[in-house]
């Protein structure tokens, strides 16, 4: 299933085709196209080229590990994120290596990195749902993520299933239409919650 957003402008069909969905396939997801992933991760930019992200993966070929996964997640989101075949949870580094400064930046890059990630994703076929909806001193312990280091997210990754195999709720969600915050309400000029004058142009311009 595809939704497709609707957008005010124009934007490239992947942005358009990237969504969240829930409902999963079974089928597995090759190490090499699971590779594709991280390696658009891994070239993300960075504040200083700090690339400050790592990811914990998790594949249910390694039902242990998958299991422990699964353990730091939400019961509401473990319920549905056990049928991805991939799960991996990302980390943020909080210094600079270079001066050992607080990287204010981190999870913004980290971010980044999770962005490309998702695009990559898109282009190969593959679904991505990332999710705040976990125990994060709970991660901490199970993986021994050192001081220093900000569990982010927690990402199921897999190929697109069918919304019929969700309970209803779920199913709900899964097929109700995409929305955002118009423009409007977003980009500003001049000072805070001032709308910019970019989108009055535009606009004229779409028309002429």
């Amino acid at each position: 299933m595809e939704k497709i957003a609707p957008t005010q402008f124009p934007i490239h069909e992947l942005l358009a085709r990237r969504w969240s969905p829930r409902a999963f396939s079974p089928r597995k997801v090759e190490p090499g196209v699971l590779m594709q992933l991280f390696e658009a991760a891994r070239w993300a930019a960075s504040s200083f080229n700090e690339q400050p992200w790592s990811f914990i993966v998790a594949t249910s070929d390694n039902a242990e590990q998958f299991q422990r996964m699964l353990s730091v997640l939400v019961p509401f989101n473990a319920a549905w994120v056990q049928h991805a075949p991939v799960v991996a949870l990302s980390v943020a580094k909080l210094r600079f290596a270079h001066n050992n400064e607080v990287n204010r930046h981190a999870l913004h890059d980290v971010g980044q990195a999770a962005a490309s990630l998702a695009i990559q994703a898109t282009a190969l076929g593959l679904a991505i749902h990332q999710m705040a909806g976990f125990d994060v001193e709970k991660a901490r312990a199970e993986f021994s993520i050192p001081a220093g280091y900000e569990p982010g997210a927690v990402m199921a990754i897999g190929y697109p299933g069918d919304a019929d195999s969700l309970p209803a709720p779920l199913r709900e969600k899964e097929l109700a239409p995409r929305s955002r915050q118009p423009l409007e309400k977003i980009l500003f000029a001049g000072k805070w919650g001032e709308t910019s004058p970019l989108l009055g142009a535009s606009g004229k311009q779409q028309k002429a």
